[in-house]
């Protein structure tokens, strides 16, 4: 499970706080043959994002056919937040059967400019 504060330093790190990224969310799932590694299973379009004090949690949500978040629609919301924020738990809600999937990891595509979050089912 990652955090906001890994979100944060990773952003920053991998891609220099560049505006211009797309998040999207890759899903992982396991290999039937080896459960020790994960295999591809698909990509999707982060539409929006919710920051909710009162689960304390950021939920990143898929939405087909929309417009993708773009890294500096998120950063600008995070670099303000108190370091109790900053230790809140990132979510993908992925549809009514999964929701609350945790991100797992990180990932960048320079070619397409797409920030990833690995989600694992």
């Amino acid at each position: 499970m990652k955090f906001i504060i890994d979100l944060i330093e990773d952003i920053r790190t991998e891609i220099k706080n560049d505006g211009n990224y797309s998040i999207h969310a890759m899903l992982l799932k396991e290999n039937p043959e080896d459960k020790e590694k994960l295999i591809y299973a698909g990509e999707a379009t982060i539409a929006s994002f919710d920051l909710d004090p009162i689960m304390k949690k950021l939920s990143f949500t898929i939405k087909a056919e929309s417009k993708a978040l773009l890294i500096e629609d998120l950063v600008k919301h995070l670099l303000i937040l108190d370091m109790d924020a900053m230790m809140y738990p990132l979510e993908v809600v992925v549809n009514q059967q999964y929701q609350d999937i945790p991100v797992i990891g990180f990932g960048k595509s320079s070619e397409d400019n797409k920030y990833i979050l690995f989600i694992k089912i």
